[in-house]
């Protein structure tokens, strides 16, 4: 595709919501899953810990 102008590149040929909505959606999701999965992470060694606490104390 030919674009003359910044306007026809960020219209995307009348395609511009679906375009910028998808890569915006993307790039949304591939910044929050890090941090998702990060604090996944440490809720499990936290309860690793809990746990691992506890049986210490009753043994």
């Amino acid at each position: 595709m030919n674009w003359n102008s910044l306007n026809d590149f960020l219209a995307m040929g009348g395609y511009a919501l679906y375009v910028w909505g998808s890569f915006g959606v993307t790039a949304l999701t591939m910044l929050i899953e890090p941090l998702l999965i990060r604090k996944r992470r440490n809720d499990i060694l936290r309860t690793l810990r809990r746990e691992h606490a506890a049986e210490e104390c009753s043994a």
